[in-house]
């Protein structure tokens, strides 16, 4: 049956960003909904914030789109144009190779959630607007660098 029974997955919580930067992201709850459903050609995430979290650390890809619409209360969308506000049914759209690191913050005191769904590609590069930080993706690992490659401390 097409219809995903959302409860029944499991949910992760938190970020697989290394050492201090993991916690940076707070109470942030993400719930797989392509893989379970046997989607293979874009990952889809309802995505969870309660008050303070972030979405993620400001980022951005250099092969894989974005898109999100916010589900529930309300999202701070900051990328490099500034803030915005967005609602239950605004969407954004982020198109890969735009370097417009982006993130959400929930600066409200009640739990938000938005959907994202992203292109799913054998290799991606990402890197973090606010951070010395790049990631690579090869088959399904993810390995976090400073940008010029090296270590991170």
């Amino acid at each position: 049956m097409p219809k995903i029974d959302i409860a029944s997955l499991p949910v992760k919580t938190g970020s697989g960003y290394p050492g201090h930067r993991a916690a940076m992201v707070g109470d942030r709850r993400q719930v797989a909904l392509g893989d379970p459903s046997g989607l293979t050609q874009f990952g889809a995430n309802l995505v969870t914030l309660g008050p303070g979290a972030l979405s993620s650390l400001r980022h951005w890809h250099e092969q894989q789109d974005e898109f999100l619409v916010v589900t529930a209360g309300v999202c701070t969308l900051i990328d490099d144009s500034g803030e915005t506000e967005l609602r239950p049914g605004d969407c954004a759209a982020f198109p890969a190779g735009d370097a417009n690191g982006h993130h959400l913050v929930n600066k409200t005191d009640a739990d938000a959630s938005f959907v994202v769904v992203g292109t799913r590609t054998p290799t991606e590069i990402g890197y973090y607007s606010d951070e010395d930080m790049m990631v690579t993706v090869e088959g399904g690992t993810f390995n976090f660098t400073r940008k010029d490659g090296s270590a991170l401390e």
